[in-house]
C-alpha cells in the first residue's frame, strides 16, 4: 500500500563541509492521517516524528528499517514512526485522554525515544534510548546525536493538517572548515526559517534563500511515500506463532479472528476453515516475531 512520493533533498556547503537533508511530506503525511482520527496537538508530533524519521534514515548507508518510538506515561503513552531504507513510512500512536498542545515532555510525561536500526539481513539490530524530557521533539534527537553518535547536529521540523516537513544540518565527520564559525553562521541562518517556510517553499527555495551566498552542492531528489509492510501472510505467521491454544478459543468465541493493522488500519480475517488450514501442518513456527 503507497501514496504518491514526496521527496527528500539532499545538499552540500562544500566549503564548510555541512551536509543538509529537507524533507517535505504531503500526500504520504495525508494517507497516514486518513487512518486514524488523531487529535489536532497528537497529529502535529506524529507529522514531526514522520519527519525525522526519513531525516535521520537519511544519514545512514544501510538496507533496513529504522525505527523511531516515543514511549510515556502521559497523554500519549507511545507514537512510533518506521522509515525503511527505501523512503518508505508508515506511523501510528495511541493515546489516553485529550492531548493538548505544549511541551513534548507535557505530553508524554515521564518519557523516552527508542531509536532503532534493524538491518535486511545480517547484521545486528542497533538500539539507542535517549530521555524525552525536552521541549521538543528535535531537542530529543539532537540530544542523541550529541550524546551517543557525538556529530553536531540540528533539526527544525513542523507539522499541521496539510503538511509535514524537516529541515537537518550536520558536520562531515573528520572534515574541518577553514571558517570555524561557519556551523554557527548556518544554525543561526536555518533558525529564521519560519515552519509555514519549510512545509511551503520548495526544496529549492529554501536552500536559496539561507545560503544564497555558500557553495551548494544540491543532488537529485529522493521519492519518498506512505508504504506498509503488513500482509496477510505476516498476520500468519504472528498466529503461528501464537499457536493453537490461543487462536482456537478466540476463534471458537467470536466465529473469526480479526486482525488489524494499527499502522494502516486493514483489517485481515480468518474463518474457521482459513484457522484449520492454518494449523493443520501441525507445525510452529519458532522464529523471532514479526511485527504487522
Amino acid at each position: 500500500m503507497s501514496s504518491s512520493a514526496d521527496t527528500l533533498q539532499t545538499f552540500l556547503l562544500e566549503e564548510h563541509a555541512i551536509r543538509g537533508h529537507i524533507i517535505q511530506l504531503d500526500a504520504s503525511w495525508r494517507a497516514v492521517l486518513s487512518r486514524h482520527p488523531y487529535p489536532p496537538a497528537l497529529r502535529d508530533r506524529i507529522g514531526e516524528l514522520m519527519a525525522a524519521a526519513a531525516l535521520l534514515n537519511a544519514t545512514l548507508h544501510y538496507q533496513g528499517s529504522l525505527s523511531l518510538q516515543l514511549q510515556g506515561n502521559g497523554p500519549i503513552e507511545w507514537l512510533v514512526v518506521e522509515c525503511n531504507s527505501d523512503y518508505g513510512l508508515r506511523a501510528t500512536a495511541r493515546w489516553n485522554g485529550t492531548v493538548e498542545y505544549g511541551t513534548l515532555a507535557s505530553q508524554i510525561g515521564q518519557g523516552r525515544l527508542v531509536i532503532t536500526i534493524t538491518p535486511a539481513q545480517g547484521d545486528e539490530r542497533y538500539q539507542a534510548i535517549v530521555a524525552a524530557d525536552g521541549n521538543t521533539v528535535a531537542a530529543a534527537l539532537q540530544d542523541y546525536f550529541t550524546r551517543s553518535e557525538h556529530l553536531d547536529t540540528r533539526l527544525w521540523l513542523s507539522a499541521g493538517e496539510e503538511h509535514a516537513a524537516g529541515l537537518l544540518l550536520q558536520k562531515t565527520p573528520d572534515t574541518e572548515s577553514g571558517d570555524r564559525d561557519a556551523w554557527n553562521r548556518m544554525i543561526q541562518l536555518s533558525g529564521t526559517l519560519s515552519g509555514d517556510e519549510l512545509s511551503g517553499c520548495s526544496a529549492g527555495e529554501i536552500i536559496k534563500r539561507l545560503f544564497h551566498e555558500e557553495d551548494v552542492r544540491i543532488f537529485e531528489p529522493i521519492p519518498v511515500s506512505f508504504r506498509c509492510s503488513c500482509s496477510r501472510e505476516r498476520v500468519e505467521h504472528t498466529l503461528r506463532m501464537l499457536g493453537p491454544g490461543e487462536i482456537k478459543p478466540l476463534l471458537a468465541e467470536q466465529g473469526e479472528v480479526i486482525v488489524h493493522c494499527e499502522f494502516c488500519n486493514q483489517r485481515y480475517a480468518f474463518d474457521p476453515v482459513d484457522i484449520e488450514q492454518l494449523f493443520s501442518a501441525g507445525v510452529i513456527e519458532h522464529a523471532s516475531t514479526t511485527h504487522h
